[in-house]
Parts: C-alpha cells; sequence; structure tokens
C-alpha cells in the first residue's frame, strides 16, 4: 500500500476480544442477578440471534432499545427459561454497565499499535454504543494511539454507510486516497471503505470466510500480518 498517512481501524473483533469480554461479561451479569441457566448453553443460542439483531441495527430496521430488550428475550425464550420483563431490562443494563470491566485485546493488539502509531496517524470507526465504546478504549489502555475516535451514534448512521466513512475523514483531517480501513467485517468495514474508494484490509480471523478473495482488498489472518503492506 502506497501514500497511506492514516490508517482507520474497527474496534470490536478487529482489536478488542469482543467475544471473549462479552462471555466474561455475562458470566458476573448472571451470576449477580442470580440467573440460573448454563451460559454455555445460553451463548450457543444467544450468539446466532445477537448477530442477526446487530445486523437489523445496522440496516435501521431495529432500534437500539429492541436490539437490547429483544436479544436476551428470544434467547431465554429459546432455552425456556422463565424471566420477567423487568429483570430482562435489568441485565441489559447490567452487561453494558460491565461489559467494558472485561478487555481482552486480540493477540498481536499492541504490538501493531506500537508499529504503526510510529509511521501513520491512527484512528477508530466503531457501530458500537457510544457510551460503552469509549471505555473500552481507555480501560484497555489503547486510548493513546487513536487521534480520532468516530462512534456510529455521534454521526447518526452506521457503517457500511458512506457518511459515516466521509464524517471519519473529516474530522481526521485525512484524504481517502492517503487512507486505509482495516476491519473484521466484509460487509461494514469492507464494502464501507471500498465505496468510497478508500483502500481496506480485511480481518479473517476465524477463517470462516477463508475463500475470500479480492483484487479489491488485502486479507490477513492475524493483526501482525499487517506489517507486510503498511
Amino acid at each position: 500500500m502506497k501514500n497511506i498517512k492514516h490508517v482507520f481501524f474497527d474496534l470490536d473483533h478487529t482489536l478488542w476480544d469482543f467475544e471473549k469480554n462479552s462471555d466474561l461479561t455475562f458470566e458476573k451479569v448472571f451470576k449477580n442477578n442470580k440467573i440460573n441457566v448454563n451460559l454455555n448453553d445460553f451463548l450457543k443460542v444467544y450468539k446466532p440471534i445477537n448477530f442477526t439483531y446487530w445486523r437489523l441495527f445496522r440496516d435501521e430496521k431495529v432500534s437500539k432499545k429492541e436490539l437490547r430488550y429483544g436479544r436476551l428475550k428470544e434467547t431465554f425464550d429459546a432455552i425456556n427459561y422463565a424471566i420477567s420483563d423487568a429483570l430482562i431490562d435489568k441485565i441489559a443494563d447490567d452487561y453494558i454497565e460491565f461489559l467494558a470491566d472485561f478487555n481482552y485485546l486480540f493477540d498481536g493488539a499492541i504490538e501493531i499499535l506500537e508499529y504503526l502509531k510510529k509511521r501513520y496517524q491512527l484512528h477508530i470507526i466503531t457501530n458500537g454504543f457510544k457510551e460503552i465504546q469509549h471505555k473500552k478504549i481507555k480501560n484497555s489502555n489503547i486510548d493513546h494511539y487513536f487521534e480520532t475516535i468516530v462512534t456510529s451514534e455521534s454521526v447518526g448512521v452506521k457503517k457500511p454507510n458512506s457518511k459515516i466513512f466521509k464524517h471519519a475523514l473529516q474530522i481526521a483531517n485525512a484524504l481517502i486516497e492517503n487512507s486505509v480501513m482495516i476491519g473484521d467485517s466484509l460487509e461494514a468495514d469492507i464494502n464501507g471503505a471500498l465505496a468510497i474508494d478508500m483502500q481496506a484490509i480485511y480481518c479473517n480471523f476465524e477463517l470462516e470466510t477463508a475463500s475470500v478473495q479480492s483484487e479489491n482488498f488485502i486479507t490477513v489472518n492475524s493483526l501482525l500480518e499487517i506489517k507486510q503492506y503498511l
């Protein structure tokens, strides 16, 4: 990649190990609220439901409130666990409150940020909730690496909407041709960046779409592989 001056990162599933931190958060929340379910059984059902709700949320088909309630309600119904709406709301609130208490990063996150910080200006573009994303970044001690942090809530649209990328470029005082987006979502991060002719690096950590190859973007299977291109 040539002429790059600005590197834009996604946060969850790219730098911040969302799955591990989320699992630990549910463990804490369930213990605090005396929810007597097998955590692994819950998570097995919850994760695909949560994925579906996030896609609906990204597409403006459900609200933030509907996402936070619906993903839990559908999971408890699916595992036949009787629970009140009031307790579901409390679990939803507790989950957001405690999520940033756990801050595992992906292997190589600090090393790649140290490497890139010496060479480029670094930024964050995230679809996560504003109140929690800044806490994640601060509590995991990576806030000092980034010049700007843009959340979808602060812009009013979510990736892959071009408005959030253009807004992030504007506040970073960056040009499209001097910028690259790095993220784990082909739909939100990669296609969103390519739609405005921004270069992109796809983090395919799960190897679930290992066959995805494109001349339009670079694919890496670990964060440290990024050194080969930047």
